[in-house]
């Protein structure tokens, strides 16, 4: 046997032995991940756990862009912000229409009452006697403004609410003359042809008074006890002078 020297050994090879690279272990940590499903959770989680709470954890309720009203509101009409200027609705109205006041005891009245009232008492309308008032409050040395009685109606009569036309007031004002005329003869053949009297005439002629003297006041027309007097002894001794007169000349004829 031939003894072995150390030149005798294993055979040595120019290979180096493998030694593990610095990449290995984190390969092996990337494996380890994989393989746990828990790993798959980012690693941001931990640290947010600390942060502020997610953006969409709750939705913010989105802000008013209405400013909000630091003023108390207001229970009281707004102040006129233009005072001492009339209004627009005004500007048209004639200065002596602004100012007639004729009817203002009437404001508030419907037309309905106004006229029940007047065809109870007399042979007038409503209509008519307004309109045969404004015509003698109205009326020039060239005669009625008819026009601008009845552009301004509403304005001047409160229980009148529509405008009327030229023809319209010229109509009514007519319609007022011909049953004041038509009345007129009839009273008066009631005064002469003896029918009434002159008790029941004196009756009669009160009862008329007290119904203008009422309408006059209704006007504005103030009438003083003294003032009424005369007027209604005036007109007694004109019809007491109608009815001698009337009797005279039936006497004649017979």
């Amino acid at each position: 046997m031939t003894e072995q020297t150390p030149e005798d050994g294993p055979a040595a090879t120019d290979e180096e032995p493998e030694t593990p690279t610095r990449d290995e272990p984190e390969q092996a940590v990337d494996d380890a991940e994989a393989s746990d499903p828990a790993s798959t959770e980012p690693a941001a989680d931990g640290a947010a756990s600390t942060g502020p709470e997610p953006a969409d954890s709750e939705p913010a309720e989105p802000e008013s862009t209405e400013p909000e009203s630091t003023e108390p509101e207001s229970t009281e009409p707004d102040a006129d912000p233009t005072p001492g200027v009339p209004d627009d609705d005004n500007l048209d109205v004639p200065e002596d229409v602004a100012t007639y006041d004729r009817f203002k005891k009437m404001d508030g009245a419907q037309y309905e009452r106004v006229n029940e009232f007047l065809r109870d008492r007399t042979y007038i309308t409503a209509r008519e006697w307004a309109i045969a008032r404004l015509c003698s409050d109205f009326r020039t040395e060239t005669g009625v403004e008819m026009t601008k009685i009845g552009e301004n109606l509403p304005e001047l009569v409160p229980f009148m609410t529509d405008t009327y036309t030229p023809q319209a007031v010229n109509q009514a004002r007519s319609a007022f003359e011909d049953k004041i005329r038509t009345a007129g003869a009839t009273f008066l053949y009631g005064a002469m042809c003896d029918f009434f009297t002159a008790e029941e005439l004196d009756d009669v002629m009160y009862e008329a008074t007290e119904v203008a003297k009422f309408l006059l006041e209704v006007e504005g027309v103030n009438l003083s006890v003294e003032e009424e007097l005369e007027a209604e002894e005036r007109i007694s001794s004109v019809m007491r002078e109608v009815r001698e007169a009337s009797s005279e000349l039936r006497e004649q004829e017979e």
